[in-house]
Parts: structure tokens; C-alpha cells; sequence
């Protein structure tokens, strides 16, 4: 009785819900007061409270707006649109809304106090116009993004101030003597916001952590951690569960799985690398190959819903550093129970593939297998064997050199499929920034791919596309790694800015990869060759992890995931799961409904923390540039305009570092910035700065604090 009564109650709670949103979504009525409401639609006074809740959800779940007068509206209505604000230096921000492709750019004087970070409801005041985004105003400000702002302290002799490190923070907060916490001048400090200021008054905040002294070069990389909220510490929970699981892998761990120890195998990575969570096998079949990429089985060890799981997933994916690495998973996993050590019975998961002469993967299986590595090879061993030929690694080496020369042919092989479909392949080379044992930089050069790291390249490609298209088509629950084609408007800009030096791509509202390609090859080699390549990346859009098969525009593939490094990024972890789930016959309808419910939210932040993480190494790259800049003030060096802007010339050098040489520092004439050909002209000399044009320049400046470099031109 008292079920279908509460039944009742609830049926009858929902219904006037329904009424009370229908009555303020109808046209008819303007933004009105709760005690509007209730007058108009004859509600009773005992029946108030629950209008009370009724009003409240419909605000909390994003149907209705409840305005700064106490007026309630559907946000639509009076064009309010909820989203997270991103602010600039200079002052004015985006708002990156749900469901809108493009941001709305908010102008500095519509901001109305919203911090980066913050979520914000705004309305539109100006349309879309060729080459402008629709603009908004900030009218309230829903929830704020960050209460803790990383920054270095200054200290006056009854106040300081805390100079943020994210300058898209544009004030400094104030911070009273008596909440300065023992902080000294130069301390770089975490600020709690006690007052986000107003249009008189500066914000405020109190010291409550000293991260440590702006001249101690680990500090800087502290504060970036920090300010990006990255883990850094594993909980004693973690700890713990880490610590019961055993050091070596037991007899009874082996059984059931497909027993490939008497494979010829090895891992390739990088010299300095400690989790290994590829081997690889091959051997030479009458038709072509038979590749095995075999992938440490780290769901074996962290099961769903531990806490081991909760922290992998909240650190979404390791992060690396110029100075160190943060794993995903403690280093007991990470560098060795998962880590495929040589010589060490090892837990994969693999995919074994049967690859034809021209290429194409005829069979495969995936499988849970036991595997021990024979030799763990550095990219530049394996080079020295196959480019080098250099004759004491090839001794030392004598028994895998069939197995290196099979790798290179398939991999050839593999790269020149993959090229004939369109994918494409920006070759940037990566940098190298040596540390001393002081965190100092010392070095700094680019580092380019080899024969090896083509080869692994090549190997985990395959692997991906070959999991993600045969999970697809067995139609269960997956994560995929998307990448849509560019967004049109990108490709017409790339394209009149790469007519100016002769090139041409073909398609308008879409393009086919082969395009994107073609330029590439065709600038290979030519001065302005970086410059676009970069702008051709930059019109790219970012790939992301999906719960559907979008395909992936880059690589030209119809289907590719994440399978191969579940050490240390996420998605691979799930799929592990969802991979054993179906080989093991666990893949019932309830754990289907299980993975549709959760693949998303997982997906979505695994693409944040990814994010982030390229945040974190891309600010830590940048700062450590700066800093070995600062001791060579004076220097003469050779570099290469790399951008030409309004404000003057990007120039980079050798190493990959790149400094500026502001217009205002062009003295030897009056220059005119030529926006249609991307140059400067002098107006009495007739000298002209192209991108790719060689210069000398004199290092005027490296700014920390603002991680710049200032170069000025040296007249040869």
C-alpha cells in the first residue's frame, strides 16, 4: 500500500514539475518571481515548498535560469548559454559552449570579474561575421574554476602580492601581512582566493603552501605541476594495495594463456625508458610476415573499481617531464611487474597478426599470453645495426640480425601502404633537453626519428587498427582514438596562406588526407617548409577518445584505438578489460549496459587528462629553453624565420629554441608588415624579412616570469 502511494506521490511531484518548466518555457510569459509562479498557477501555501524544490531542480539540472533580480526564465529565452570561460592576458576571454563548434569571444570590458576556469552563463550581443566569432557578455558567474592560484610572491614591508604563473591571469593578488604565512620575496607560493575583487578592488588571498625559491630550477616545475592539478603522491590506500600484490609472477598466473616464451623477442625504446610495455616477434612466412605485438597485461593487476583503478583513472595518463616522469601506476607496476623486463616471464595481452606481401593483415589473433624478452634494445642500438652498420653491434647482436632486417622490410612495407591510403605524417623532430644533476640545462638539440623508431612506429599502428576494426565489427562496447577531418573554414585560410609561396591543395568544404600529404612532399625541403607544416598542423583538429568509430583523418584509417601502453595511458587499460571480458566469455548484457553507461565519461576524461599532460610538457619544455638562454645574453647565433606576425619576427635557431625579434628592435628602418604576403618591407632600404629567410641575431633577453626569449637582428 505505502509503495503504490509513494508511487502515486512521486507520479504526481513529477507531473507539476512538467507543468511549472512547460508554464515558464511559454512564450507568453516574460522572467518571472517564484511568487508569480505561484499566484498564476494557483498554487496553495502549503503546496510552496515543494514549488520551492520543483524551481530549484529545474535550476540545478540547466532548464531554467534564475536571474540576479530573482527571476526565473528559460535560459534560451533571453540567449544565456552556460559555459567555461578561458580568459587571455590582454584581458578578454572565450566561452567554450556545449553543442557550439566555436567558441564566443567575450571582450574585456564584458568579462564582469570571470577568472580563467570559471563557469559562466552569458548572452550573445554581437553575431558571427566573416573572420569574427560571435560575441558575449558575462552575466553571472555560476561557479568559480580554480580557488588556488600558483604563483611567486612579492613582499613590500606591510603587504605583498602574488604574481600568477598562468598569464591568462591578468591581476595580481593582493595579500595582507598577517596572511603571508612566512612566505618570503621570490617564493614561489599556492594563494587561496579569500576575495575575487571588483572593478575598485584588487582580489585577495592568503599564503597556504611555499612551493619553494623561484632560484631553485626544480621549483618552476613543482609550481607547473601544481598549478595543473596533477597527482603527484599515490594515497596510502594505493600504496597499500600495491604493496600485497606479490613481486613475481606465480605458477597458477600462468595458466590458461598461450605460451610464447620460445619466441626470438625483444623490446625497442628509448635509452633512459623504464616501462616497457611492448615486445615484439616476427618471423617470415611463405606469403609475408607473422608480426606479434605483445602488450603487458596490466589489467591483470589492477582490477576495476580498486583503488589502484580510481587513481589510474583520475591520473588519466603518466606525464613526462624534461626532469622527471609521473606515472599513471606506482613503479612497482610501472617499471616492473608490468614492465617487460629482459630475461622476466612476463603476463601480455597480444595481438599476433598474419601480414601478406603487399602488406595487408590476411588473420590474427588476440590473446592473453605468457612471454619472456630476450633482449631489451635501445632505438639507437637497433640503428647502429640497420643504418650504422656499425661491426661491434652487429657481433654483439649476431643472432637477432634476421630478425631487425625482417622488421625493417615489413615495416617499409607497412609505411608504404599506409602512405598510399593518405596518411599523413608530420616529421617534426622532438627536443632533447639534457639536465644536469642540478636540473640545470646544459644541452638542448633536436631529436630526430631513426630506422627504429619508424619501426615500432610502424608495428604499433598496426596493432591499433587491426584491435579497433575487429572490436567494432564484433559490435561491442569499445573506446576509440577519433580524428575528424579539419574544419573547413582552417583549410581556406591554409589554403590562401600557402598560395603566396605557389602551393595549392584541392577540396573546399572537404579535403581528402592525399591532400594534406601531397603539400607535405611537395614543400619537402623549402625554406618556408617548417612554417607551413606547422600551420597545416595547426589546422588540423586535435584527436580525441570517442565511444564511437569515427575514424582517424590523420592516419587515413577507418578504425584505430589505443591498445598498446596501458602503463601508462587509460584507454588502453580499458580496453585490456573489455578485450578479456570478451575473450572469456564475460561479456554478458549487463556488462554491456555497464560500458554504455560508463565508456563515455571515461573517454572524455581520459581527452582531458591527455590535455593536460601535453600542457604540463609543453610549459616544462619552454621554461627550461629560457632558462639555458639566460647565460648566453649577448651571443651572436644563425637562425631562421620561422613566423612573421604584426609585432614582428619569430626566429629559430638550431636547437629548436625560438625567440622574438619585436618590431619595435627593427631600428635600421621603418618596416611595413605585408598581412596579405606574411613579410616586412623596409620603406627606405627595400629590405624584406620572409619567412625561412637565414639572419643572425644578438640574445637581448630571457624572461622566466614570462617564459620569453628577446632576439634583436645582427647585420652580416
Amino acid at each position: 500500500m505505502s509503495e503504490k502511494k509513494d508511487y502515486n506521490e512521486k507520479k504526481n511531484y513529477d507531473e507539476k514539475k512538467i507543468s511549472v518548466y512547460q508554464f515558464i518555457k511559454s512564450a507568453e510569459y516574460k522572467p518571472l518571481k517564484e511568487k508569480e509562479i505561484a499566484i498564476i498557477l494557483n498554487v496553495e501555501k502549503e503546496e510552496r515548498e515543494q514549488l520551492k524544490d520543483i524551481l530549484k531542480e529545474l535550476t540545478t539540472e540547466g532548464k531554467i535560469f534564475l536571474t540576479k533580480k530573482g527571476k526565473y526564465v528559460i535560459p534560451e529565452k533571453i540567449m544565456l548559454f552556460v559555459g567555461k570561460f578561458s580568459s587571455n592576458a590582454k584581458g578578454f576571454g572565450f566561452v567554450e559552449i556545449e553543442d557550439k563548434e566555436d567558441d564566443i569571444f567575450i571582450p574585456g570590458n564584458s568579462t564582469n570579474g570571470a577568472f580563467n576556469g570559471d563557469t559562466v552563463a552569458i548572452k550573445l550581443l554581437k553575431a558571427a561575421s566573416p573572420g569574427k566569432r560571435q560575441e558575449g557578455e558575462v552575466v553571472e558567474i555560476i561557479a568559480r574554476g580554480k580557488s588556488e592560484i600558483i604563483g611567486t610572491y612579492q613582499k613590500s614591508r606591510n603587504f605583498g602580492f602574488v604574481i600568477a604563473d598562468n598569464k591568462k591571469m591578468n591581476k595580481d593578488i593582493f595579500v595582507p601581512k598577517a596572511l603571508e604565512n612566512g612566505a618570503m620575496n621570490g617564493d614561489k607560493v599556492v594563494v587561496k582566493m579569500t576575495f575575487w575583487g571588483s572593478d575598485t578592488k584588487k582580489p585577495e588571498g592568503e599564503i597556504i603552501e611555499i612551493i619553494g625559491n623561484i632560484n631553485d630550477p626544480e621549483t618552476d616545475i613543482l609550481a607547473i605541476v601544481r598549478d595543473l592539478e596533477i597527482p603527484t603522491k599515490f594515497p596510502d590506500k594505493v600504496k597499500a594495495q600495491t604493496d600485497a600484490i606479490p613481486n613475481e609472477i606465480i605458477d597458477s598466473e600462468k595458466e590458461n594463456r598461450l605460451d610464447l616464451r620460445s619466441l626470438q623477442t625483444v623490446t625497442i625504446d628509448g635509452e633512459d625508458a623504464k616501462d616497457l610495455d611492448d615486445a615484439i616477434t616476427i618471423e617470415k612466412t611463405n606469403d609475408g610476415y607473422r608480426l606479434g605485438v605483445h602488450i603487458a597485461d596490466v589489467s591483470h593487476y589492477v582490477k576495476e573499481n580498486t583503488e589502484l583503478d580510481k587513481e589510474a583513472i583520475n591520473r588519466g595518463t603518466s606525464v613526462y617531464l624534461v626532469d622527471r616522469v609521473i606515472p599513471m601506476l606506482p613503479r612497482k607496476l610501472s617499471n616492473g611487474l608490468c614492465s617487460l623486463n629482459e630475461g622476466e616471464d612476463r603476463l601480455a595481452l597480444s595481438c599476433i597478426m598474419e601480414i601478406d606481401s603487399n602488406g595487408v593483415v590476411k588473420s590474427y589473433k588476440i590473446a592473453e599470453t605468457l612471454i619472456n624478452v630476450d633482449r631489451r634494445m635501445s632505438y639507437n642500438q637497433v640503428k647502429q645495426i640497420l643504418e650504422d652498420k656499425d661491426s661491434e653491434i652487429i657481433k654483439l647482436y649476431s643472432d637477432f640480425l634476421d630478425m631487425f632486417a625482417n622488421m625493417e622490410k615489413l615495416a617499409a612495407l607497412l609505411r608504404q601502404k599506409r602512405k598510399e591510403r593518405g596518411s599523413i605524417d608530420f616529421d617534426f623532430p622532438e627536443v632533447k633537453i639534457i639536465l644536469d644533476d642540478k636540473g640545470v640545462p646544459i644541452e638542448i638539440k633536436p631529436y630526430e626519428r631513426n630506422v627504429a623508431t619508424k619501426i615500432i612506429e610502424e608495428f604499433m599502428l598496426l596493432a591499433n587498427e587491426t584491435v579497433a576494426e575487429s572490436y567494432f565489427w564484433q559490435e561491442v562496447p569499445f573506446v576509440y582514438r577519433s580524428h575528424d577531418e579539419p574544419d573547413a573554414e582552417k583549410i581556406s585560410n591554409l589554403a590562401a596562406f600557402i598560395y603566396n609561396f605557389g602551393y595549392h591543395i584541392k577540396g573546399k568544404e572537404q579535403i581528402h588526407p592525399k591532400e594534406i600529404q601531397k603539400l607535405l612532399i611537395d614543400i619537402e625541403g623549402s625554406k618556408e617548409e617548417t612554417i607551413i607544416s606547422r600551420l597545416t598542423l595547426r589546422s588540423m583538429k586535435k584527436a580525441m577518445y570517442t565511444v564511437t568509430n569515427d575514424g582517424h583523418y590523420g592516419l587515413a584509417a577507418k578504425y584505430y584505438c589505443h591498445f598498446t601502453s596501458p602503463i601508462r595511458r587509460y584507454p588502453d587499460l580499458q580496453i585490456h578489460r573489455i578485450i578479456k571480458d570478451v575473450l572469456n566469455g564475460r561479456m554478458t548484457e549487463e556488462r554491456e549496459a555497464f560500458y554504455k553507461k560508463n565508456l563515455e565519461k571515461v573517454a572524455k576524461h581520459s581527452s582531458d587528462t591527455e590535455r593536460r599532460a601535453e600542457e604540463a610538457e609543453r610549459e616544462t619544455e619552454k621554461l627550461k629553453k629560457v632558462e639555458y638562454m639566460q647565460d648566453k645574453i649577448g651571443m651572436v647565433l644563425d637562425g631562421v624565420i620561422s613566423s612573421v606576425t604584426s609585432f614582428g619576427l619569430f626566429i629559430e635557431l638550431e636547437n629548436t629554441i625560438e625567440g622574438l625579434v619585436h618590431v619595435t628592435a627593427m631600428t635600421d628602418d621603418y618596416y611595413n608588415f605585408d598581412k596579405d604576403h606574411h613579410c616586412y618591407i623596409g620603406e627606405r632600404k627595400k629590405k624584406i624579412y620572409r619567412i625561412g629567410d637565414k639572419v643572425k641575431i644578438e640574445v637581448t633577453g630571457a624572461d622566466k616570469m614570462q617564459r620569453t626569449i628577446d632576439f634583436v637582428l645582427v647585420e652580416d
